[in-house]
């Protein structure tokens, strides 16, 4: 059996996600965000994306 104090808060965790169930909410009709246009950099093909080394100086 466990100890009362785990049985009360498993009761509390459960009545607080009822309550957040139970909630009334409003799902507004959204447009559908318009595709971005791509950078030239990204419209490279594929393997010369993935070359390449960039050093980033912090400390100078």
């Amino acid at each position: 059996m466990l100890p009362p104090f785990i049985i009360e808060q498993i009761r509390k965790r459960e009545e607080e996600r009822r309550q957040h169930e139970q909630r009334p909410a409003l799902e507004l009709p959204l447009p559908a965000p318009a595709p971005r246009k791509r950078p030239v950099s990204e419209q490279t093909p594929e393997e010369d994306r993935d070359r390449g080394v960039v050093i980033l100086d912090l400390l100078g």
